[in-house]
């Protein structure tokens, strides 16, 4: 159908190419065209690039809508009763006569074969309402949105905006074929926009996959980071994505507002938060590398005065794009946070000063799990234990690691001194079966805890005969083990924390030092160990019994 010249596209023209998703610019394309879709929403986290897939899928549509393809705007507005005055104005209707705004806006849209680009929804969510009449009553319209929230209307698709596909950092391809990935072609996009010269070559490949990796292959935070590479070289950017949040920021002044920061880009969506959803996804912050439901649960019923029901909370949490579900086959559900969102979550979580609570209620579920395990695994259900420790691996050792600090101090310490050797009893079948003896048995000792403190606590948990038996058959072994060749001793610290599982803002706090120098010690160990990634670090921490 062609286009009329009476009504040209209304779509503001991107100043960058626009790069890969073509299988997903293809899906939605081809939803459009189905008479029975006539409203899709396009959702995702804040900056994954839901904007510039719109106007990708817009533009390709063009030819589809005879009285044209228009662009509204919805990040100037806050008010949901301005969305319909915004969108007459976009198509040139003004107050004039008696009929109301809206009713002009019924009478231009009701024979018109029209698609309204509706963008930044999820500020106005509560006027889905009246784009669902607007469907209604004009019978050739069709709505495109790009928003962080579902509307949650009857007529709505939503069609969820992936991060950018990314390479393996163990295992990376020819560069030619990384180069194909789209985080690291949009990373080289913008770093030659920044520096012409720059070339992605076998010696810096490693360092470029694994800032894209590190960067969740999120648009906006590799445009951010990709930048940088004007004044910083690329293992000095690599070193600073530890304080990612502070790191990248945009000085364009063509940028919108809400997404020339990265923390300013989740903030946006954090600000859309009511109190209790807010003090939820602050909560979730304390889970690494995910949870399940029952944990959530667990961990809030422990706290307290949380009036939002963990299940409503969740789900609107999800519908907002702060949190993911997954889940293989056969498994529980787990709840997932792209580690940049988590990072804000965590720095809010000790604004509102509740980490220590929080990681308290965290340590005592993961203890409860452990000991249910360690009762399990000598049963019918072995195996299914077993996957299940292997999927809570990294909660397991932050609950562990936390317990350690806490009996470290020099008063008041004995409670957690005991529940860390509750919690290593616990495991110590699990580290047999999976091979990962060297978690117990090279524990290390806490640099301050009174030894009365110590051996009470020790004296009151029984030792299962397989971990004493374990312990006797096993040769005497050093309290600590030599540093690798080349390695400091607080660089040896640093992999000990990274092998654990603790982010770089975790391991500063910890140790007493800042951000920057944790970045200083990673990137020099990383280079001494000749690998290029946090697990590949975390490998050589257990093959050469660091932990």
């Amino acid at each position: 159908m062609a286009q009329s010249a009476d009504f040209p596209p209304h779509l503001p023209i991107q100043p960058t190419p626009f790069i890969g998703r073509e299988k997903e610019v293809d899906a939605a394309h081809h939803l459009f065209l189905r008479e029975d879709v006539r409203l899709v929403t396009l959702t995702g986290p804040g900056g994954v690039g839901k904007t510039r897939m719109a106007l990708h899928v817009a533009e390709q549509l063009r030819a589809h809508f005879a009285d044209g393809v228009w662009f509204v705007s919805l990040a100037p507005i806050s008010d949901p009763d301005l969305v319909i005055p915004t969108i007459a104005q976009t198509l040139g209707l003004w107050e004039a006569g008696e009929r109301s705004l809206l009713e002009q806006l019924q009478v231009f849209l009701r024979e018109r074969q029209v698609l309204l680009l509706l963008d930044n929804f999820e500020q106005v969510v509560r006027a889905a309402m009246h784009v669902a009449n607007l469907l209604t009553i004009c019978s050739h319209l069709k709505v495109l949105v790009t928003s962080r929230e579902v509307l949650h209307v009857r007529a709505e698709r939503e069609f969820p905006v992936p991060t950018l596909s990314l390479p393996d950092p163990k295992r990376l391809p020819d560069l030619v074929a990384l180069s194909q990935y789209e985080a690291v072609a949009l990373f080289i996009q913008r770093a030659q926009a920044a520096r012409p010269e720059f070339q992605v070559t076998n010696a810096n490949a490693p360092v470029v996959a694994e800032i894209c990796v590190r960067l969740d292959g999120l648009p906006l935070a590799i445009e951010l980071a990709a930048t940088r590479i004007k004044l910083l070289p690329l293992q000095a950017l690599l070193t600073r994505l530890g304080q990612r949040l502070q790191l990248l920021t945009s000085s364009a002044r063509d940028v919108p507002a809400h997404q020339q920061t990265l923390r300013n880009t989740i903030q946006w969506s954090y600000d859309l938060l009511d109190a209790q959803e807010q003090q939820l996804f602050c909560r979730l912050s304390v889970f690494v590398s995910g949870c399940t439901l029952e944990a959530v649960e667990a961990i809030s019923a422990a706290l307290g005065n949380a009036t939002l029901p963990v299940l409503d909370g969740v789900v609107s949490l999800i519908d907002k794009n702060l949190l993911q579900q997954t889940a293989q086959e056969g498994e529980e559900i787990r709840l997932l946070m792209l580690e940049t969102i988590r990072e804000y979550g965590w720095e809010a979580l000790a604004e509102r000063q509740e980490r220590e609570a929080i990681q308290a209620a965290h340590a005592a579920y993961y203890l409860a799990l452990a000991e249910e395990a360690e009762r399990a695994l000598g049963g019918p259900q072995q195996l299914l234990w077993l996957e299940r420790l292997e999927r809570e691996y990294d909660n397991l050792h932050a609950a562990l690691h936390w317990l350690r600090l806490q009996g470290s101090r020099v008063e008041g310490g004995g409670e957690a001194a005991e529940q860390a050797l509750r919690l290593e009893t616990a495991l110590s079948w699990f580290w047999i079966m999976r091979g990962y003896q060297n978690d117990g048995r090279r524990r290390p000792r806490p640099l301050f805890l009174d030894l009365e403190e110590a051996l009470s606590a020790q004296e009151a948990v029984p030792m299962p005969p397989s971990t004493e038996a374990w312990q006797l058959s096993a040769p005497p072994a050093r309290e600590t083990p030599p540093a690798p060749a080349g390695l400091t001793g607080r660089e040896v610290e640093v992999l000990r924390l990274i092998a654990q599982g603790w982010t770089d803002a975790q391991i500063a706090e910890h140790l007493v030092i800042s951000p920057r120098t944790v970045n200083h010690h990673t990137t020099s160990l990383y280079s001494k160990l000749g690998v290029s990634s946090r697990a590949a670090a975390t490998r050589y921490a257990l093959e050469h019994h660091l932990l």
